[in-house]
């Protein structure tokens, strides 16, 4: 076995992610909902909780998860409960109250911090219900399971990403501001493992202004980078950022100094606004996450839980509060920039209609997607 990034991988468990999709109704199913699935397959004994985080700090939630989550449950003729905390911590936990009273037999949270998701992983086990950390750890918490990507890859990717920009506009020299996702989300820290590891190592590169950002907020964001360009007179020549929001935030500024274009920004999660950045010139990369994936083997395991019997995982993750390893499904990452934006839309994440609106037509053209 291979021990990376404190990610101990486990050779030879395959990761079974062939789940029939349906159509996505479109909407939210009410507590205590259920779907019927094919007639061939019995449905699932149990019921799904599953708690999203908000509709502010990324489109995906409710654009991509909610989605994906939906289609899974449906064809597996689980009875399910999809909520928005809508980055209250307040309501986060009278959800998930909620559906304990309701029935639920397995929970899937994605953590607003680690002390709000503890308290109710925490509770759910004493319930004996099974619970899922989806996309962000719990530290210090009691998941069964932990479904994500490997984090930090991601930075890496986006530090890489950041250092090739520079280098085709010749800088051999730069001075760097990281702008970091929310310091309560361990996802965060982890990215900035893996892009300072590749940024600190550049001869030549000098980190000016390093700052996160909390809650993942994209205005407070444009705040901070503005006190950045501000303190550093303008001579920024790059931007971590740390997703395509915070990424977006930073654009606004640098094209009220009309120097947006000039100076690289990075971004994560392939949003359309993060796409067009990138069409446009104005943003150098984001990361992509396949997110169909990502819900399809949280989904699976859910399934397994509520069928009572155990799911399958790739390897596990060291959560060091809690001194565990979490058993964990890890995928991969991927890179994207102007070259290989197509690829985004050739998987069904974003639509040719969404991205190439009015001004975008010629340039998705000229980037191959037809």
């Amino acid at each position: 076995m291979l021990k990376r990034s404190g990610v101990l991988l486990a050779a030879g468990l395959p990761l079974v992610l062939a789940l029939a999709a349906c159509g996505s109704n479109g909407g939210s199913t009410p507590a205590g909902g259920s779907s019927s699935g094919s007639s061939s397959k019995p449905a699932a004994k149990g019921k799904i909780g599953v708690i999203l985080p908000d509709t502010k700090s990324s489109a995906r939630w409710e654009g991509a998860d909610r989605k994906y989550l939906e289609q899974a449950f449906k064809a597996a003729g689980v009875q399910y409960d999809i909520q928005n905390a809508q980055g209250d911590k307040a309501q986060f936990q009278t959800i998930a109250d909620q559906m304990l009273t309701s029935g639920v037999t397995v929970l899937i949270i994605v953590n607003l911090d680690s002390g709000t998701g503890k308290a109710v992983l925490d509770k759910a086990k004493q319930q004996g219900v099974a619970t899922i950390d989806y996309d962000r750890l719990t530290l210090g918490g009691s998941a069964k399971y932990y479904v994500s990507f490997d984090n930090v890859a991601v930075g890496k990717l986006q530090g890489e990403g950041l250092q090739k920009c520079l280098t085709d506009e010749g800088k051999k020299d730069a001075k760097i501001v990281y702008l970091n996702g929310s310091p309560t989300d361990n996802n965060a820290t982890l990215f900035k493992q893996g892009y300072d590891g590749v940024l600190s190592k550049v001869s030549g590169y000098q980190k000016v202004a390093d700052q996160s950002v909390p809650d993942w907020d994209n205005q407070q964001a444009g705040t901070i980078f503005e006190q950045m360009y501000t303190q550093q007179s303008g001579k920024i020549d790059g931007v971590l950022a740390a997703n395509d929001g915070l990424g977006a935030a930073a654009i606004a500024v640098l094209k009220k100094n009309h120097v947006n274009g000039k100076v690289p920004v990075t971004g994560q999660d392939a949003t359309v606004q993060g796409l067009q950045n990138i069409l446009n010139g104005d943003q150098c990369m984001t990361v992509y996450k396949a997110v169909k994936k990502e819900a399809d083997a949280a989904s699976q395991l859910a399934i397994s839980l509520a069928n009572g019997t155990e799911g399958q995982t790739t390897g596990t993750v060291h959560d060091p509060e809690g001194n565990r390893d979490v058993p964990s499904v890890l995928l991969q990452p991927e890179a994207i920039t102007k070259d290989n934006v197509k690829a985004v839309v050739d998987d069904g994440y974003v639509t040719k209609d969404e991205l190439c609106k009015g001004e975008y037509a010629d340039k998705c053209a000229k980037a191959g997607i037809q």
